[in-house]
Order: C-alpha cells, then sequence, then structure tokens
C-alpha cells in the first residue's frame, strides 16, 4: 500500500475529522456495492475509499459548510 499525500485533501480546509468520516463511509459503501454483486475485492475497501477522494471524485462537505448553506437558502 502507498502512503498517499493527505495534505492535498487537507489543503482545502477539510478537517481530518472530517476525511476520516468520508473515507470510511465510503469505504463501507465499496464492500456493499462488492456484496451485492458478488464480487471479490482484491485491494483494501478504505485504499480505494482514499484514492477516490485524492482523484476529486467525491467531496467531502464539512458539517458547518451545510449549516451555513441552509442558513444562506432560508435567507434568500
Amino acid at each position: 500500500m502507498m502512503n498517499p499525500d493527505l495534505r492535498l485533501l487537507l489543503a482545502d480546509h477539510i478537517s481530518r475529522y472530517s476525511l476520516v468520516t468520508a473515507a470510511a463511509k465510503r469505504a463501507r459503501e465499496i464492500v456493499t456495492e462488492a456484496e451485492e454483486q458478488g464480487e471479490i475485492i482484491e485491494e483494501k475497501p478504505i485504499s480505494i475509499a482514499i484514492d477516490e477522494l485524492l482523484a476529486h471524485k467525491y467531496k467531502i462537505i464539512e458539517p458547518e459548510e451545510i449549516r451555513n448553506t441552509e442558513i444562506t437558502e432560508e435567507q434568500g
């Protein structure tokens, strides 16, 4: 397993907590999808999830951003 440079993700002002939570959630999704399709995963699901996040296939939204969006929508 390679050690990816997570500073690239953290540079977008994402907290480490959000990164870990998002990676774990995506890893669980990967396992569930593989089980449903009867596939065998050769690579660790967490490694796949981190690679997808580094490739910007998914966007991590901080809880504070969600609250700010809701406030803006209510005011508009």
